[in-house]
């Protein structure tokens, strides 16, 4: 996938350079987490001196996979990641495209002034780096970040550990590989982290089965009392408020997966989930089969993502956040004769 003449580049910045930061997206994920950390892991074992620094904190689920306390926080330490910066010769973006993806931490990586590499799969990439490896039909950022360890003769360096953040970047960015994942590449992939010695099942319970009581009890109240369908249309949707998420305690990553259940139902192609926060509401956006998800999330709610997997902002109360949605996507589904 990766370009050999972007790679060579890539090599040689890595070669020139002692001092490196990785930075993944704001509230970063299981895919920007695991790059970073797998990144982290290889370029510690070149005896490159190497930082992590994150715009914000990331779920307690991801807080297993080895480096991960050693990711700087921005929020919680400003200081040390604007001098871990400003000392690096080469900065990696690991999982987005576009500055604005690091919200409160962009402007100290904007003024960046050494050599940055950009790691990513969603479409429309913005001029961010010097070297751009951007593969929209990657299934993951991790997918991309084996492939570029692999053929830059790096694979050795690449223990159980290490192939468990990339597995879990995966696996979290595919739904356990039930979308966004239709290239063989990806099985083969996986095949070689397993034959690493990767413990998928220990990773699945990491990730997917060690719930929190209040989490179980948010999901139960998300589908049993905020789930609806909307009449007319193979969608449906998911609504919480502030007061609710308050309510059950909610921590970063309590609602990761909430947007998948809807598609469970019969007839149901299109999902939405909506979370009110004090400044906006946050849109998560899934589909099936050939409907854009990103496309109507950039219409509409300043996002974008991929075809069957989305996310973006409304700026406003969540009544019309809800309505929009419920008003748009009707048209937008006839306008474009998406019929599956």
């Amino acid at each position: 996938m990766v370009n050999e003449s972007v790679l060579a580049r890539l090599k040689e910045y890595v070669n020139d350079s002692e001092n490196i930061v990785i930075v993944p997206h704001h509230n970063p994920d299981g895919d920007a987490i695991g790059a970073s950390l797998a990144l982290y892991g290889v370029l510690q074992k070149m005896e490159k001196k190497v930082n992590v620094v994150s715009p914000n904190s990331f779920p307690e689920f991801l807080q297993w996979m080895t480096g991960a306390d050693d990711v700087i926080n921005y929020e919680d330490h400003p200081s040390k990641v604007k001098k871990a910066v400003k000392e690096a010769e080469l900065i990696f973006f690991l999982d987005f495209n576009g500055l604005s993806r690091l919200k409160s931490l962009e402007k100290e990586v904007a003024n960046f002034s050494g050599r940055k590499v950009m790691v990513d799969h969603h479409p429309g990439p913005e001029d961010i780096a010097d070297v751009m490896i951007s593969e929209p039909e990657a299934s993951a950022t991790c997918e991309l970040m084996y492939d570029v360890i692999n053929k830059a003769g790096w694979k050795h360096l690449l223990d159980k550990d290490l192939a468990e953040c990339i597995y879990t970047g995966i696996m979290t960015d595919t739904g356990s590989l039930s979308y966004n994942s239709s290239r063989p590449e990806i099985y083969h992939i996986v095949a070689d982290l397993v034959g690493i010695g990767v413990d998928k099942d220990k990773v699945h319970k990491l990730v997917f089965h060690s719930n929190s009581f209040n989490r179980m009890k948010l999901l139960g109240h998300a589908l049993g009392q905020k789930m609806y369908l909307l009449d007319g249309s193979p969608a449906a949707y998911i609504v919480l408020t502030a007061e609710e998420l308050k309510r059950y305690e909610f921590k970063p990553g309590d609602t990761e997966g909430f947007v998948n259940y809807p598609l469970w139902i019969e007839g149901i192609s299109v999902s939405a989930l909506f979370m009110e926060h004090e400044d906006k509401i946050k849109v998560s956006l899934r589909s099936r089969g050939s409907f854009p998800v990103n496309k109507f999330s950039e219409k509409f709610f300043n996002g974008g993502g991929h075809r069957n997997a989305a996310g973006g902002e409304y700026y406003g109360n969540l009544t019309d956040a809800v309505d929009a949605f419920c008003r748009e996507l009707p048209l937008f589904i006839k306008s474009h004769n998406y019929n599956d």
